[in-house]
């Protein structure tokens, strides 16, 4: 295959895994946005995944979704900001999960320091046009929520467990 500047985040429009789910908004507590996103996806509470994933694996994520029917498929992305995505995102029309630098600046290029940190990100669902964020606890409209001013840290595609992509 030629090299290609870009990469679609999804071989094929066709697909349909979770359009018709329902994902009621939950508020975090604390620095809980993984398990928060975790537990709307599932309808369980943020208990049920605190201490059984580690927020920085994300195959721990899938696992954890596996008990429930489902699984992350990694989207292929880069650094750019997320409003550059939401195009195909929106076309997909289906259930994802974006991550995010908070930063909104090159910041998220600085070296780490002494304890390994560089800076913060956050999580939240895409579920066809509405972000739910777990932040505010609500779900909003994608073209009204700031995640399009971020530049991305990963996408999932939430995807059946028996899908044969995914983590």
């Amino acid at each position: 295959m030629p090299y290609n500047h870009a990469s679609t985040l999804w071989s094929t429009d066709a697909d349909c895994f979770f359009r018709g789910r329902h994902v009621s908004p939950l508020r975090q507590s604390g620095p809980h946005c993984v398990s928060t996103v975790l537990a709307m996806l599932t309808a369980q509470t943020p208990a049920t995944f605190q201490g059984k994933m580690n927020t920085q694996d994300r195959v721990s994520w899938s696992t954890a979704l596996s008990e429930f029917g489902m699984k992350l498929a990694y989207c292929p992305t880069d650094v750019r900001k997320l409003r550059f995505y939401l195009p195909e995102l929106l076309r997909l029309d289906d259930l994802f999960t974006l991550s995010y630098y908070s930063p909104c600046d090159e910041s998220i290029l600085d070296d780490p320091n002494d304890e390994g940190w560089v800076c913060g990100s956050h999580i939240v669902i895409l579920h066809r046009s509405q972000v739910i964020d777990p932040a505010s606890g609500r779900s909003v409209e994608v073209n009204a929520h700031h995640c399009g001013d971020h530049f991305t840290k990963r996408i999932f595609r939430v995807v059946p467990v028996d899908c044969p992509r995914g983590l």
